[in-house]
């Protein structure tokens, strides 16, 4: 287990960032290059990407996810950009699927054109962390959506839930498998088979939710802060962390345990990891030293106490 020394911010968390301009926008992805979504940088080290179609609630589309997955590939080549926090409104994080891109599209159609393959298919391959802010409506594919980042967060009056069945059809864009694997089979059969939709406060008390607020504002600003934790530490370790955690959901407990092993063994080849040691080493030197100085000094003290009486 880590130390509390460990834990401090450690030299590679100081490293040169642009200077902090409150809700700029991101340098490298221009506000205008977007219609449906806003991009900017609340904090060094930190991206965010708000979904912004307000009359349609958010509602997902193929454009929308061209334009996301643009902006997270945009993010994950920035060395400037340790986390990314995707959000939308108050109303709605994502109420679904834009369903009049989807009801007149035939079997052959949504099979030849492969449809909504794209809107999973980035965000899996994204190495650097994925916080997801949580507000208001994630039905259907906002669910999915929310289920794809590394991090959930969300508010007490987000609503969650998997209606698909009620249109005749069932989860595409992973829902089936990542809300069974998050809440156990039983529960998920339940929610997908009947449409019935689930609370923020039950994702926290489930395991969906890392962690639930009081308020939107509280949940868009504990996301942002997690993210910028997270941009202070070693970029190298990060990645790693994340991408061992990931491991854990596809392989057996042995292979797992095992992969985990070779990628702790190779961290050991990192600048990062050889500055941190060092530095935690210096402090525990300087610690000691402090430390023989003051009983050296209450030594000292006690003796000429003794001297004078």
């Amino acid at each position: 287990m880590a130390s509390t020394r460990a834990m401090r911010r450690l030299p590679f968390a100081t490293r040169a960032i642009p200077v902090f301009r409150p809700h700029r926008f991101y340098s490298s992805v221009p506000s205008s290059s977007y219609d449906n979504i806003l991009v900017t940088a609340p904090k060094p080290g930190v991206g965010l990407i708000t979904l912004n179609r307000p009359r349609a609630l958010n509602a997902l589309s193929t454009a929308l996810f061209q334009e996301l997955n643009d902006a997270l590939r945009q993010m994950d080549n920035d060395k400037s950009t340790g986390a990314i926090v995707l959000t939308g409104s108050e109303k709605a994080f994502a109420a679904g699927a834009d369903i009049k891109e989807m009801k007149d599209l035939t079997f052959s159609e949504a099979f030849n054109t492969n449809f909504i393959t794209s809107w999973s298919s980035t965000i899996p391959s994204v190495r650097t962390p994925l916080i997801a802010a949580v507000n208001g409506h994630a039905l259907g594919g906002g669910c999915e959506l929310a289920l794809m980042a590394d991090i959930l967060y969300c508010s007490s009056t987000a609503t969650f839930g998997q209606p698909e069945i009620k249109l005749g059809i069932i989860p595409g864009a992973g829902g089936s498998q990542r809300l069974t694997k998050a809440i156990g089979k039983s529960r998920a059969m339940e929610l997908i088979l009947t449409g019935k939709n689930f609370s923020g406060v039950e994702a926290g008390q489930w395991g969906v939710a890392a962690r639930v607020f009081d308020t939107s504002e509280a949940c868009v600003e504990g996301a942002i802060n997690t993210a910028s934790k997270i941009s202070g530490m070693s970029s190298v370790a990060v990645k790693a962390a994340k991408e061992v955690v990931n491991k854990s959901q596809d392989l057996p407990l042995r292979d797992g345990l095992e992969y985990e092993r070779k990628v702790f063994h190779s961290l050991f080849g990192s600048r990062d990891q050889k500055i941190a040691a060092s530095s935690i080493c210096n402090d525990i030197q300087r610690e000691k030293r402090a430390k023989q100085q003051a009983d050296d000094s209450q030594e000292q003290g006690n003796m000429y106490l003794t001297d004078e009486l």
